[in-house]
């Protein structure tokens, strides 16, 4: 059972498919890597997205509608409804709407801006926690101040969150220095999910079953504890997130240590 809970495949709902036709040809493509359960999360509240805006009964009905064309192109995959949630200081508040959650109301994917980490997102992050809704950040290795400093990432897993990285990431379609992050924090043992964030049936399109192989050239057989998660999220089960394998890590130079101090204090 291979499930692939990050993905834009619902059409014309943000920015990722565009028609009905992109829609299936990504997700044949799904199934001929052994995906059984899409988890499609839509853009929720980002700002290049408000005319996309929903509600979880119209999410239902568009995922519903989907599934119907699925069925009837014989392709073997059952779909489900989420979002993934830009990041705002309202998390807390908006949590209460399930159109934003997944796993009944456990999990709420959440991105940020590439660029900056918003001033007092912790603390944010923490009372979400506190309200019984697990954060899930998305794609932490596309983010500026991460690929600068990775252990932002230990201090996010300490504060109650969930790591995923995109498949793209890996497989070295979404950047050098995403995948050189994503690389290092399944080295270090920091990842939990990886998702697949396809946009499209062209350059971003599922790759779950690639990344997930890249992966276990790098951690072997804990990958298979990763691909587990995603079933336990599917399933509304609890997903540990104390991670406490470490991978050995080649020891940086100075010159990497002192670059590493000076942008951490930019």
């Amino acid at each position: 059972m291979l499930i692939d809970f990050h993905n834009h495949v619902l059409p014309g709902a943000d920015d990722g498919s565009k028609s009905l036709e992109m829609s299936l040809n990504m997700l044949r493509t799904a199934a001929q890597q052994g995906i059984t359960d899409v988890v499609n999360t839509i853009h929720y509240q980002h700002p290049k997205m408000d005319e996309f805006s929903i509600t979880n009964e119209e999410l239902r009905i568009k995922i519903k509608e989907l599934q119907v064309e699925v069925d009837k192109a014989g392709i073997p995959i059952k779909l489900h409804q989420g979002t993934e949630v830009f990041y705002l200081p309202n998390l807390v508040e908006i949590a209460k709407d399930p159109v934003t959650t997944i796993g009944n109301g456990k999990y709420l994917l959440v991105e940020f801006q590439l660029h900056q980490l918003p001033e007092g997102y912790r603390d944010v992050l923490f009372n979400l926690v506190m309200s019984g809704v697990t954060p899930i950040i998305a794609h932490p290795e596309r983010y500026n101040p991460i690929q600068r400093n990775i252990d932002i990432i230990r201090d996010l897993i300490q504060a109650g969150c969930l790591i995923q990285i995109d498949g793209g990431s890996l497989t070295g379609s979404l950047g050098q220095s995403a995948k050189k992050a994503a690389m290092e924090i399944l080295e270090q043992g920091l990842c939990h999910l990886i998702g697949s964030d396809a946009h499209d049936d062209r350059r971003r399109n599922f790759c779950l079953s690639e990344s997930i192989a890249k992966a276990r050239e790098i951690i072997g057989d804990d990958v298979d504890r990763i691909v587990h998660n995603s079933q336990r999220l599917l399933t509304s089960e609890s997903i540990d997130t104390e991670v406490s394998i470490s991978y050995p890590v080649e020891e940086p130079s100075f010159l990497a240590r002192v670059k590493k101090r000076i942008f951490s204090n930019a």
